[in-house]
């Protein structure tokens, strides 16, 4: 966290991230009376491929992109604690993304995103939706995850059947694109994830084999690596699918940042990085 006073006596200025899926008690500093707020949900998590070695065995679904949302000039009491909460990354073994959100689930929440679908702006004044996953029966190459949400559209779909993923909107992650059905197929690729500092440029789709690319300076979606699919990118890139006999991806995690004062550091700005 940064803080202090501007020259001149002017309100007390500052930010707070939460990078790492949990529970968290932020305390409104001295002279702090209102802040802006963005929350995102973790993607979901890419199922492992198939383990039958027969024709009818598919490569596997990949994860949503997590939902995005913010608030501007919401007013807190210095010295109270507000509880942050940061989503988790959704995995094999648990393909869900957590919800993110800021002092309560009504004021500022993004959900997860899940197998296949994406999470959503759920509560606050603005944002966007997660991307979908793939999840359409290609033979044996895995899913591409879907991308993060934007600060003003929704992610980009991850791609099918060896095909591409679509570009994020509204400064949102691009979808993976699916994994190759040469041999017995490789994995799918990660949903590009989204930054912390305000809406920028819409991630791309990425081609067959390569992740989605990062939204408002995120993190890029990671390729394949051969039947085992991609990682999703931070914050929020959904985690793509195995291909037969390969593991699936891990999304990208959750997060929440506060700044202040919220009276004129508001977001979709790119006008709120670090000080």
């Amino acid at each position: 966290m940064f803080s202090g006073n501007s020259s001149g006596g002017g309100p007390v200025t500052g930010q707070q991230a939460y990078t790492t899926a949990g529970t968290y008690s932020w305390v409104a500093p001295a002279g702090v009376t209102s802040v802006s707020v963005v929350a995102v949900g973790g993607g979901g998590g890419g199922n492992p491929g198939d383990t039958g070695s027969c024709s009818c065995s598919y490569g596997a679904g990949g994860g949503g992109g997590g939902g995005l949302a913010y608030k501007n000039n919401y007013s807190v009491t210095p010295g109270n604690s507000y509880t942050v909460v940061v989503g988790r990354a959704g995995c094999q073994s648990n393909t869900t993304g957590g919800a993110s959100y800021f002092s309560a689930t009504c004021v500022v929440r993004a959900t997860g995103g899940t197998l296949g679908n994406n999470g959503v702006f759920s509560a606050g004044t603005g944002g966007g939706n997660g991307g979908s996953a793939g999840t359409g029966g290609s033979y044996y190459g895995g899913k591409g995850g879907g991308g993060a949400a934007g600060y003003s559209g929704n992610g980009g779909t991850g791609g099918n059947n060896a095909g591409s993923g679509t570009a994020g909107s509204g400064g949102g992650g691009g979808g993976g694109g699916a994994g190759s059905n040469s041999g017995n197929g490789n994995g799918g690729s990660g949903g590009g994830g989204v930054g912390l500092l305000g809406s920028g440029s819409n991630g791309s789709g990425g081609s067959t084999g390569v992740g989605g690319g990062a939204g408002s300076s995120g993190a890029n979606g990671s390729n394949y690596s051969g039947a085992n699919a991609g990682n999703g990118g931070a914050y929020g890139g959904g985690g793509a699918g195995g291909a037969r006999n390969g593991t699936g991806g891990t999304a990208g995690v959750g997060a929440v940042r506060i700044i202040w004062p919220g009276t004129t550091r508001s977001f979709p700005s790119t006008n709120t990085g670090d000080l």
